[in-house]
């Protein structure tokens, strides 16, 4: 019996990590959440996950960094990762010179 509990233990998944979770159905609503209560304390990590591999993550990024800035500097979640470089760097340059609390 107690091999049992060990096991079920064994596969449990960790705690999310929020935003910097790598699941997307943990940070897509650390996203969210980051737009609704306007925490731009995540705004460094929302920018890091504009080159996400999900669009999806890349979707809800842009569109929270939107809620929270009033910008997009052209980004398009869908474009290819070099057709996103550009605003990126805006993005980053964008940062340098807001630096978040």
């Amino acid at each position: 019996m107690i091999w049992i509990f060990l096991t079920l233990v064994g596969c449990a998944r960790p705690a999310s990590k929020g935003l910097m979770d790598e699941d997307p159905s943990f940070k897509i609503p650390a996203i969210k959440q980051a737009a609704e209560t306007h925490d731009i304390r995540a705004i460094p990590q929302l920018i890091e996950s504009l080159d996400d591999d999900d669009p999806a993550v890349r979707f809800y990024a842009i569109e929270a960094l939107k809620r929270l800035t009033g910008e997009t500097f052209g980004y398009r979640f869908y474009e290819d990762e070099s057709q996103r470089r550009i605003a990126v760097g805006k993005w980053k340059d964008w940062l340098e010179k807001h630096p978040q609390p």
